[in-house]
């Protein structure tokens, strides 16, 4: 007892002299001038393709303020001087969209230019075919539609030229069975070009036939995958197909086919005059990364099809990501085992760790799951539904360990009340 008081004692005599040294510390940091802070780092370069300038925006008519037919289209520049580039030819074609370095637009990124040289040069008397996917269906993906809706002539007009560089003779447009209004204007346009002689046979006068078909799908998610939609397209299940043979050497009804996106072809007529489903990222990474295939890559995303979701503070990223996996799991088509088997898995951790009920170590074994299914499927949906879940363990990993650990909590608290 007499010693705890005079250890009180001698602590309380010691207090004085820790404040005054303390504060004669911070006199002595106060006084010392401190180091100039670093500069802002520079802002990220910006990448260039080709001799594409950085111009104003390809599709000017997005917002529906223009007559979207073919007399508004014409004044916009749609089907200017297209005889002129189909004369030039196939190869000069090709290359052109090379260098201009254009890469696809509907998600995996690869070179347009490169795709379309993969067609055979030589006809074995096989027909050649264009087909456009325009089953867009990704979640928060809603991009094709403004242009098909609104700027119809564009697609067309790209779809006579892309076909040409790739010696196809027809080209069909797969459209998804929902855009009623989309698939309204884009047959009109599709009439109007044929009446004015822009397609089908002597396309522009060039001497060219040139056909296009637009085919409706039944809002099966997977038929955006290339081989599905050609089984689709053949009246077929719409289920992938394995790879080789690919699409160019045997696609749509056995013949050379290559499938593009909406995107892809509609920003074709222009690049030529002048010579143009991923992991989650915090708002700390977004605001320098660029919007681009190579830096989104190097932050562990991906451009995908360039449309971007924004969550705020209000939103739960658990939940969003729980409701992304059960899309995944209801459009899986069942063929391979790992996206059939694990989507569902996927579904049923998320949902549980949406209100915490699950263990920490859970959250491995959800990564393991999505490890087993990326990277082992026929086609990409099966990376498209691993992708989401991984990047949220990757950033927001903490978040899902506090729900967990609140819910034990209060688990305890109930059964010791």
């Amino acid at each position: 007892m007499q010693r705890a008081a005079r250890l009180a004692h001698h602590q309380a005599n010691r207090l004085p002299l820790a404040l005054r040294s303390f504060s004669t510390q911070a006199a002595s940091n106060a006084s010392t001038p401190q180091p100039p802070s670093p500069p802002p780092p520079p802002p990220p370069e910006k990448t260039h393709f080709g001799g594409m300038s950085d111009e104003d925006r390809i599709f000017t008519n997005l917002y529906g303020l223009h007559d979207p037919f073919l007399k508004g289209a014409m004044k916009r520049g749609d089907w200017y001087r297209t005889k002129d580039l189909v004369l030039k030819g196939t190869d000069w074609i090709v290359n052109e969209v090379k260098k201009s370095g254009l890469r696809g637009r509907g998600g995996a990124g690869f070179p347009s230019g490169l795709k379309w040289s993969f067609m055979p040069k030589v006809s074995d008397g096989r027909p050649s075919y264009l087909v456009v996917n325009a089953d867009e269906s990704e979640p928060g993906t809603c991009k094709d539609r403004e242009i098909m809706r609104h700027d119809p002539h564009k697609l067309l007009e790209g779809c006579l030229i892309a076909g040409v560089g790739m010696r196809a003779r027809a080209a069909y447009i797969y459209i998804r069975g929902e855009y009623v209004n989309e698939r309204n204007n884009l047959e009109i346009a599709r009439k109007e070009a044929y009446a004015a002689g822009l397609l089908g046979k002597n396309a522009c006068g060039t001497g060219y036939d040139f056909d296009v078909h637009i085919h409706y799908g039944a809002g099966a998610y997977i038929c955006g995958e290339e081989t599905a939609l050609l089984e689709s397209l053949e009246g077929k299940q719409g289920k992938p197909r394995l790879k080789p043979p690919f699409p160019a050497n045997a696609g749509l009804y056995g013949c050379p086919t290559t499938v593009t996106n909406v995107e892809t072809i509609a920003v074709s007529p222009t690049i030529l005059p002048g010579g143009s489903s991923v992991p989650l990222l915090p708002k700390h990474i977004c605001d320098d990364v660029l919007m681009d295939y190579d830096a989104l890559k190097a932050v562990t995303s991906g451009l995908g099809t360039a449309a971007v979701i924004v969550m705020d503070k209000s939103t739960d990223v658990v939940d969003a990501i729980a409701r992304l996996s059960y899309f995944y799991k209801h459009e899986s088509c069942g063929q391979c085992t790992p996206c059939r088997e694990g989507t569902g898995w996927l579904w049923m951790i998320m949902e549980r760790m949406k209100v915490g009920d699950a263990k920490l170590e859970e959250i491995d074994m959800l990564q393991e799951v999505t490890k087993q299914i990326e990277g082992h499927t026929i086609c990409a949906l099966g990376d498209a539904a691993a992708w989401p879940v991984q990047g949220l363990i990757r950033h927001f990993r903490p978040e899902l360990e506090r729900r967990i650990r609140e819910r034990a909590d209060r688990e305890l608290l109930q059964a010791t009340a």
